[in-house]
């Protein structure tokens, strides 16, 4: 065996033989799953029965005869749209308060991350349901200002935006990069442009946003990929019904009560795969449209 592997012959053999155990894992828990439900997707199946071929019937039964799907792509749409500017310009400002040489910055900085580490946990979604209930501490707050609101989870018109602004909550990860990315931004950019008359906006506009535009392309996607995957704060705070009204009904929600509720694997299936094109297209307009506002120093 040795000898085998003495001779320059064999030696491109060795790296594949260290990425075996990986090759292995992914073959059995990632292609052979994801080929599966594509399958599966021109398919009916309940978990009992064999599944039957129908061809494309999931796929045009989604978008012609099932208005609570589109409801969902709606609602979704909602959250990613308005939940990740809001939370990336949350993060962003914090992540430039911090970048002032405060005392404790480890110590802000961890305490900042804590959200984003138990924020999609079922326990945090369960406060965040007390939280924004007809008595909670937010309808307490805006009480004492004479501001009057009704059960915001209860509510179809505020439902929604309770699990937006959870997402917001959950600055700390971007924040993290961010503060990673003004670190090393060279100060001499900003003296050389402080010699030129411009001020602290004008800074911000033209050299903090400019060299840090690769972190917020990262971000965007990273934080666009996870909030088209949200499930537990929607399934938790509309007891898994989406409700009040569909108003909270997200697609990964629906996919589960398809899936799970239903027993309609093949339409779950096909509902997946749909998703996984509506983020591969969301990913590809970012990148495409980042030639025109992403700068790299070479």
């Amino acid at each position: 065996m040795s000898t085998i592997f003495n001779s320059k012959r064999w030696l491109w053999i060795i790296p594949y033989l260290f990425l075996t155990p990986w090759l292995i894992g992914i073959l059995v828990f990632s292609m052979i799953p994801i080929l599966t439900s594509l399958y599966l997707s021109f398919t009916n199946y309940n978990f009992v029965s064999s599944p039957d071929w129908v061809g494309l019937k999931n796929y045009l039964t989604l978008f012609n005869q099932d208005p609570q799907y589109l409801q969902a792509i709606k609602v979704t749409f909602t959250y990613v749209l308005v939940a990740v500017p809001l939370e990336l310009m949350f993060a962003l400002a914090l992540a430039l308060l911090l970048n002032k040489g405060i005392r404790g910055l480890g110590v802000y900085r961890a305490l900042y991350y804590i959200p984003s580490l138990i924020g999609g946990s079922v326990a945090i979604a369960i406060l965040w349901q007390q939280v924004f209930g007809e008595h909670g501490i937010v309808n307490q707050v805006l009480g004492y200002v004479g501001i009057d609101m009704p059960s915001w989870v209860g509510s179809p018109d505020y439902a929604i935006w309770s699990i937006i602004f959870l997402k917001v909550w959950q600055f700390g990860s971007p924040m993290v990069i961010f503060l990673a990315g003004l670190k090393q931004i060279p100060q001499d950019y900003y003296e050389a442009s402080s010699l030129d008359g411009a001020g602290r906006v004008k800074q911000f506009i033209h050299v903090t946003l400019p060299i840090l535009s690769p972190i917020i392309l990262f971000n965007a996607i990273m934080q666009i990929i996870s909030s088209f995957q949200a499930f537990t704060p929607a399934y938790i705070i509309s007891n898994g019904t989406g409700g009040p009204v569909n108003s909270t009904l997200f697609y990964t929600l629906y996919l589960y009560q398809n899936g799970f509720g239903n027993f309609q694997m093949g339409y779950a299936s096909a509902m997946a795969w749909i998703l996984l094109i509506i983020v591969a297209c969301f990913t590809g307009i970012i990148f495409f449209a980042s030639k025109k506002w992403v700068h790299y120093e070479d």
